[in-house]
């Protein structure tokens, strides 16, 4: 499921084609994805104007001038593909029409904006979801009110990780997999964060020192930074705006690496893959202890 660096990707990407544009036509091609859409999307979508698109943990929101905002999950699959007119052609009355590629078999909801560009939610597998909420009270739709701070946030800092883990005795990654603690850290860039701060996934909260919870900080939000850089991680289906890969994979210290040498400077130690409520977790067991 794409993680924080690709959900902030694709909203970098959708923002220079959607921000200051007015939605021309919005075309629900099925009932629902996860959940039913929204009664009346296509109509309440129709002539919106959109004025701001922004991230929150791993949704997409996009503000209308209608006082509505567009919610956005990728669930597993979900994509959010960006495609302008590869030709303008004249039919025999002088029309003229803008000509797109070929829409893909899962495009189920696509956006024409004011300038001929289409913006398409494809969904192989349709774990995907979209809403249109009032923005006022967007912070109190059940997902969103329930989130811990923004790793890049300001109240996201050593203090607050270290008061808000104290006490617990669960392992330190599923604390931070945990969105109440923080928003939109995933699989993938816990493990390499612990890596980063030579931490065990094993470990118990409880037994460490504050000052090693405090290390966590800066490590995350370098790797969540670097992964952005990256455009992201493409594994399976994940794709930015444009069509293209990611490429943070080829940078992974120890997620899908078992049984690899350690990059860990002088580090004889291979990756080891353990499971963790269920979800793979890779480590190193001689320099993360």
């Amino acid at each position: 499921m794409p993680e924080l660096p690709e959900v902030e990707t694709v909203r970098r990407g959708l923002e220079p084609a959607m921000v200051g544009k007015q939605i021309v036509i919005a075309d629900v091609l099925r009932p629902n994805l996860r959940w039913p859409f929204p009664k009346d999307m296509s109509a309440r979508l129709t002539g919106a104007r959109v004025e701001r698109l922004r991230r929150r943990s791993k949704y997409i929101l996009g503000d209308l001038d209608t006082g509505e905002t567009i919610l956005i999950h990728l669930g597993m699959s979900g994509r959010m593909t960006v495609s302008r007119p590869n030709m303008v052609v004249e039919d025999i009355l002088a029309n003229f029409h803008q000509l797109h590629p070929t829409p893909e078999r899962h495009d189920h909801v696509v956006l024409g904006m004011e300038d001929g560009t289409r913006i398409a939610f494809n969904d192989a597998r349709r774990f995907g979801s979209m809403d249109l909420l009032a923005t006022r009270s967007i912070e109190q739709h059940k997902p969103l009110a329930v989130l811990g701070p923004e790793p890049f946030g300001n109240a996201f800092d050593e203090a607050y990780l270290r008061a808000t883990l104290k006490g617990k005795n669960s392992p330190i990654k599923s604390a931070l997999l945990n969105q109440r603690v923080v928003a939109g850290l995933g699989n993938i860039y816990v493990c390499e964060s612990l890596w980063r701060t030579g931490i065990s996934p094993l470990r118990k909260v409880s037994s460490l020192s504050g000052k090693r919870i405090a290390s966590l900080v800066p490590a995350i939000r370098q790797v969540l930074g670097e992964a952005i850089d990256s455009g992201g991680s493409s594994l399976r289906d994940y794709r930015q705006a444009d069509g293209e890969l990611g490429y943070f994979q080829h940078a992974f210290a120890v997620y899908g690496r078992e049984g690899k040498p350690c990059k860990t400077s002088e580090c004889k130690g291979l990756i080891k893959r353990i499971v963790q409520s269920g979800r793979s977790s890779f480590y190193c067991r001689v320099c993360q202890s």
